[in-house]
């Protein structure tokens, strides 16, 4: 596996963008290189050491003839892995478990992942049929809100002529604040004869 590839399956792992993860991974070289070399240590608990190792000037033998030499002061790059490390990688069966396609590198988990970035989902296990549900649940939602929001924008431009048209259709009535008294009835008396 080389850097690139690195690159592609951590973020494949991650869910992470691969130009991201690769500025990370050469950010994270560099710096460990700097510390190195101004004699600090690097360690990354239960990954690795990371330290400069000097050397002293010692006498030596020449394999060949035999002959005594001196051997000039040194220095090397020393790097220890850690615990965790040496015991995971001996028993693979309590090594980290990989998703489908983080390993080799499938290119359409890439793309899914790279589209939940676009429409601003996440997936927690970061495999394929997980990335796919949650495209798809999002892309329900945007067109849900799609639909909804051209709904009201469609209301707000009918409500003004709804207005008028039932401003027009109802005739305009005149109120008055004087109630007319009811005619009162007058009831002519008739005389009846008697007789």
């Amino acid at each position: 596996m080389n850097g690139r590839q690195l690159a592609r399956a951590v973020a494949a792992h991650t869910g992470k963008d691969p130009k991201d993860v690769d500025e990370t991974i050469a950010g994270l070289t560099e710096v460990i290189t700097a510390m190195a070399a101004k004699g600090e240590v690097v360690t990354i608990q239960g990954f690795a050491k990371f330290a400069v190792a000097s050397r002293a000037a010692r006498m030596g033998r020449n394999p060949r003839t035999g002959e005594a030499i001196r051997i000039k002061a040194s220095k090397r790059v020393r790097i220890t892995p850690g615990k965790t490390l040496k015991d995971r990688a001996l028993a693979p069966r309590t090594a980290p478990k990989l998703g489908r396609g983080v390993w080799p590198t499938d290119p359409g988990l890439l793309a899914r992942q790279a589209e939940e970035r676009r429409v601003g989902v996440t997936t927690t296990n970061g495999t394929a049929a997980g990335a796919a549900k949650a495209v798809k649940r999002a892309t329900t939602k945007k067109s849900v809100a799609k639909k909804t929001a051209a709904t009201a924008k469609k209301a707000t431009r009918t409500a003004p002529a709804a207005k008028k048209a039932v401003a027009k259709r109802t005739p305009a009535v005149r109120h008055t604040t004087a109630k007319r008294a009811p005619a009162k009835r007058t009831v002519a008396k008739r005389g009846v004869a008697r007789g």
